[in-house]
């Protein structure tokens, strides 16, 4: 395998970076608390291991090749993004419980973070042009993808689970109302930025 280590600094500097998964594992850690929030962690694990395993079908090849398949996920993915950011914005301030709502089940947020990951474009983006240049055509191909995929979902659970800790740890402030309005606020204008930015992306030559 070429360049492992190169390969998971470059991995760990996407799953930092500031994106719709980011967004997501905040507010439901805010909102729900953190196994809540470890439900949406693993569903965008997971969702990014599907899309590492379109990367290497013709479907990835595809999406790398076809204009019209690019702009068709593009404004899918935009105009989810924007609903999520118009529904957060929306929402009533963050209530606080010590309980769980069924609202903040695991299996609820596993499912919406996994939905999520499929429209993520960070993680679509990363395994249709940065993860095929980790792979060495002299090697067998399973094993080293197998490896790398594993390895860039583990550090989603483990920098997300520290982003959810993070924001746990300001959760006082955010029992107010004022704080859950901003809070509400400030997702719901990130996701529809990033909708937005998705839209106008163009398809790299």
């Amino acid at each position: 395998m070429k360049l492992y280590a190169l390969f998971v600094a470059m991995a760990a500097v996407t799953v930092l970076s500031p994106g719709p998964g980011v967004v997501m594992t905040l507010s439901n850690a805010l909102r729900f608390g953190f196994r809540p929030a470890l439900g949406g962690i693993m569903g965008i694990a997971t969702g990014a291991s599907v899309v590492a395993a379109v990367s290497a079908t013709s479907a990835g090849a595809l999406l790398a090749s076809s204009a019209l398949a690019f702009t068709v996920l593009k404004l899918v993915g935009a105009a989810y993004l924007i609903y999520l950011g118009i529904k957060l914005w929306r929402s009533p301030p963050f209530v606080f419980t010590t309980s769980s709502s069924p609202a903040g089940s695991f299996g609820r947020r596993f499912a919406e973070g996994l939905s999520l990951q499929f429209t993520n474009p960070k993680a679509i983006f990363f395994f249709l042009s940065v993860f095929p240049q980790f792979i060495d055509p002299a090697q067998p191909y399973a094993p080293q993808f197998v490896s790398l995929v594993m390895t860039y979902s583990a550090l989603v659970v483990l920098i997300h689970s520290g982003y959810a800790l993070f924001a746990r740890g300001a959760q006082r402030w955010l029992r107010t109302e004022r704080g859950g309005r901003q809070v509400n606020r400030l997702a719901g204008t990130t996701f529809v930025a990033f909708g937005l930015g998705l839209a106008m992306a163009k398809r790299a030559a």
